[in-house]
């Protein structure tokens, strides 16, 4: 889930995954911090039913060995942890996304201004004691807008913010390039990094690798890659979302079944899991166990080489998306938690409109247009991500492809090995993979910029920046963004929405709900997200 517009990683550039974690799968990250070098602490929950000093337990069903640095992370893990050790200087409600004063002091009176000003909270510090300033404000920025160096979240902020100054110590101004009120609420994806650390020789490098020195009410104790991640409350926090636990230890469990068993039974060894498999829902319930889930921009979406024929037709691409059952895909292997896409967008975004193609369960339509396009007798080999709500999506793929003489072939693999490959350029004809852009935030124009731009790495792997269509599509995002007018702005997003689900370059199969499992005897606060990972900022023991 590549976190939104996503560029080219810094420089150096390895493997997309190495620097974002993209889709909340697991990365190779063979080197641990060095303060982790004695080995994990236990993975086990030694204080259920203890005092209030006991751990909370939290297991993320995805990788934490994704890269954790905030100006480049789309990690599952790794950004949920992130919104718990840093902070913007605003930070959003995590279901309602309303910004709110982290450590700035308060929220810009005028969101339609062309200068924020901000005030630092006073006596606001770093994990090690340092005071937060202007300048690490400024520096985090910096890195974001510098022009030579490509950072996911620069597609967050190079398209309407043209500097941060510094006023002086405690006080910094946003100048934007236009009116850009929905940029309020994009601030907590710039989390306030300490430059006497991140500055240094190889700082960004430790960064990725699991280093995370911030401002936030919980200081990370320990990182072990591919088991756990631990936490302590940071005394010396002033700000608006004190810690309610003495120390959190994050289990990373990949797969379903030992994730389920974590929480499961009286002898339970954690509080809270998300992504929980809709097959369990009612096993957790039945055992006491609140199970929620939230809709929101999950997905299952379908990407193919436009370079790789006959993928460059446009009648192939929406042959495929009429030919899946997409009715049937919902009932097996969502269990009813999700919805055909009708548009790219959800159908809760506040800028949805159903979109003037929907790719409808339509067979004969779908070997009319293979006819058509003159791609009958066509062999597909889908690679695919080895999640396993995808997993169990592929066989109605195959079986509504095959359906029209298409001969199909499912390749799931680790989501690592898939991406990687596409770095590396090499060939491949359609992609099947999650994603979930809400981790960033709900504006349609994030969102699009995620999937869709003309120097983003999806638009790399598709190879189709250059086709003229969408050359004239970036043009109509960038006149959607700089639409002073909410209305006319909605409707011109929706517009070039069309063409996006015409083109069906990257487009998505189905959106579906995440589900979260917690035990509410012994914690209250909790909010199902209808994205990856938890938020436990208002969480509390029961």
């Amino acid at each position: 889930m590549r976190d939104v517009t996503p560029d080219v990683p810094a420089p150096r550039r390895r493997s997309f995954l190495k620097y974002t974690g993209a889709l909340g799968a697991t990365a190779a990250v063979s080197t641990s911090l060095s303060a982790c070098s004695s080995g994990p602490e236990s993975t086990n929950d030694t204080g259920i039913g203890g005092d209030r000093e006991r751990t909370l337990t939290a297991v993320i069903g995805y990788g934490n060995d994704g890269s954790w640095d905030p100006t480049q992370t789309a990690s599952a893990f790794c950004m949920a942890a992130n919104h718990h050790v840093y902070e913007g200087l605003l930070d959003t409600d995590p279901i309602s996304r309303e910004p709110y004063a982290a450590l700035a002091t308060e929220v810009p009176k005028d969101p339609d201004s062309t200068s924020w000003r901000f005030a630092l909270r006073a006596g606001a510090t770093f994990h090690d004691g340092r005071p937060v300033t202007a300048d690490d404000v400024v520096f985090v920025f910096r890195r974001i807008l510098d022009p030579d160096t490509q950072t996911l979240a620069k597609g967050f902020f190079a398209s309407w913010l043209k500097e941060v100054r510094k006023i002086d110590a405690h006080n910094v101004e946003l100048v934007l390039k236009f009116p850009f009120p929905d940029g309020l609420s994009r601030l907590t994806l710039a989390k306030i990094m300490p430059r006497h650390v991140y500055a240094k020789p190889g700082g960004w490098d430790d960064a990725v690798k699991g280093k995370a020195i911030g401002s936030g009410p919980y200081r990370q104790t320990a990182h072990h890659p591919k088991s756990n991640t631990t936490f302590e409350a940071f005394d010396a926090y002033n700000g608006p979302r004190k810690p309610a636990f003495r120390k959190m230890n994050w289990l990373t469990i990949v797969d379903a079944a030992p994730r389920v068993a974590k929480i499961s039974g009286s002898s339970a060894g954690a509080q809270i899991a998300d992504n929980i498999p809709y097959a369990n829902i009612g096993q957790l319930e039945s055992g006491g166990l609140t199970v929620a889930g939230g809709a929101g921009m999950n997905n299952l979406f379908l990407m193919f080489n436009t370079r790789h024929k006959p993928f460059d037709d446009v009648r192939v691409r929406q042959a495929l998306h009429y030919a899946i059952d997409t009715e049937k895909m919902v009932e097996v292997a969502l269990k009813g938690h999700g919805k055909p896409s009708s548009s790219f967008l959800d159908e809760a975004n506040p800028s949805y409109r159903r979109a003037k193609t929907v790719y409808d369960h339509d067979p004969d339509r779908a070997k009319a247009l293979l006819k058509e396009a003159g791609a009958e007798g066509l062999s597909i080999d889908i690679l695919a991500v080895n999640v396993s709500w995808i997993v169990d999506c592929l066989p109605t793929v195959k079986a509504s492809w095959d359906a029209i003489g298409v001969r199909t072939t499912l390749s799931p693999q680790e989501t690592t090995a898939v991406f990687t490959k596409m770095d590396q350029k090499q060939d491949y004809q359609v992609v099947a993979a999650a994603s979930n852009p809400n981790q960033f935030g709900v504006d349609a124009d994030l969102i699009m910029r995620y999937n869709y731009g003309p120097d983003n790495l999806w638009m790399q792997y598709t190879r189709w920046a250059s086709d003229p269509v969408a050359r004239q599509l970036f043009t109509d995002m960038d006149r959607a963004t700089r639409e002073p007018d909410p209305q006319k702005k909605k409707t011109m997003v929706q517009d070039y929405i069309d063409v996006v689900a015409e083109q069906a370059v990257l487009y998505p199969v189905v959106h579906n709900e995440l589900m979260t499992a917690w035990d509410p005897a012994r914690l209250s606060g909790i909010r199902a997200q209808p994205y990856p990972g938890i938020n436990l900022l208002q969480a509390k023991w029961a």
